[in-house]
């Protein structure tokens, strides 16, 4: 028993992670980009996000001596997801200096260190009724793979951060914070409910039995799995991919921003919207990383398929799940991610969608901050470059 007064799970260092062998370069292979040309796309948008113009183009700030965060500019406040994304994207681009702000800011200013929420980032979500406080899963869980690819890449003891301890107790948090705090407190539950290893849609008593397809990610699963040998993540890794079958319409492809654990869309977000994209990162992950559910290209057709419908060049931002539009404004977010699902498809148009995202631009203004995270993590993606360290 640890001074808490539960039975630690074990969790004390790291064990070597693994996947695959190679990793597919769509924009080389399938647009017949050169290596030169991607690396000066992705080095010119990362300068871009990191160090354009503070007023209208970056979204990251330098905070004090040794601090960074990342600014979602359109809500004006720091979240989580997007501090766990910024070290997501330094750490595949070895930009050390940069990951090592954002992760001093995030323990100096968002992890909670009393309460029955200690040890949780705290963040901001978007709601039915707009904007609350609150434990995002989703921010939390990169967090932690960011710490784990840290602590692989630049090893725990070369610096001020022990990267794998860190990443440990974020682990162990998530897991476990019901058995640390002696039960429910102040209605502050785990993130991974533990009879169906889903994510909460908050770690809170009111999202029992609700999820968020665009907040299971089972590639980072089956790493934290062989991280740690607990099986239980492996498990959740499944029941994430089974979760998505459930979850999405059987004709158009399309996944609603919150769902029951049975795959029943919650009304008030029961549509396909923006943070619904992300979706689609998260399975080519799952793709690239284990290959291991052929559903998943099935999906990546059936979502291709009803945007071309829709006109390729043409189709909105928002939708019915049946496929009715329900906004006919552009945006570069579903744009990128649909060419992150180019990558998983095997239609015959699926080079245009590549090829759409490789050509969009950075939003500049106030709306840049989720399509301009979005669009480098897609350079990432299809080119190869967002690889297990």
């Amino acid at each position: 028993m640890d001074s808490l007064g539960y039975d630690s799970p074990g969790y004390d260092e790291l064990q070597p992670i693994a996947g695959p062998e190679e990793y597919p370069n769509a924009l080389r292979d399938v647009l017949g980009k050169t290596d030169e040309e991607i690396a000066a796309m992705i080095d010119a948008r990362f300068q871009q996000l990191f160090y354009g113009d503070p007023s209208s183009e970056a979204i990251y700030y330098e905070h004090g001596e040794d601090q960074a965060y990342i600014l979602d500019i359109y809500h004006w406040d720091v979240r989580s997801e997007g501090i766990g994304l910024g070290m997501i994207i330094a750490l595949q681009l070895n930009k050390r200096e940069e990951y090592d702000r954002l992760w001093r800011y995030a323990e100096a200013e968002l992890k909670r260190t009393s309460g029955p929420g200690a040890g949780y980032f705290e963040s901001s979500c978007d709601t039915p009724v707009g904007p609350l406080p609150c434990f995002d899963p989703f921010g939390q869980q990169q967090l932690a793979m960011a710490l784990i690819f840290a602590h692989n890449r630049w090893g725990s003891d070369s610096g001020d951060i022990d990267y794998e301890a860190n990443a440990l107790e974020l682990l162990e948090v998530m897991r476990y914070k019901e058995a640390q705090n002696g039960g429910v407190i102040e209605e502050v539950t785990n993130v991974f409910d533990a009879e169906t290893k889903l994510v909460f849609d908050f770690p809170h008593t009111a999202s029992a039995g609700v999820t968020r397809p665009s907040i299971e990610m089972p590639a980072y699963y089956e790493l934290w799995a062989q991280a740690t040998g607990d099986t239980f993540w492996s498990e959740a890794a499944a029941s994430a991919r089974a979760h998505w079958q459930r979850a999405a319409h059987p004709t158009t492809g399309l996944m609603p921003e919150r769902a029951t654990f049975e795959g029943e869309p919650v009304f008030g977000s029961h549509t396909f919207d923006s943070e619904a994209y992300r979706t689609s990162l998260n399975m080519a992950l799952d793709h690239i990383w284990f290959g291991v559910d052929p559903w998943q290209v099935e999906e990546a057709n059936r979502l291709l398929s009803f945007f071309s419908a829709k006109g390729i060049y043409t189709y909105g931002t928002s939708y019915l799940l049946e496929g009715g539009t329900l906004d006919y404004a552009r945006d570069g977010a579903l744009i990128v991610m649909n060419g992150v699902t180019g990558l998983m498809a095997t239609n015959a148009d699926r080079a245009a969608y590549i090829e759409a995202a490789w050509a969009q631009a950075l939003s500049v203004g106030q709306p840049r901050y989720y399509p301009g995270i979005l669009n480098l993590l897609s350079l990432l993606v299809l080119s190869g470059q967002f690889r297990v360290y």
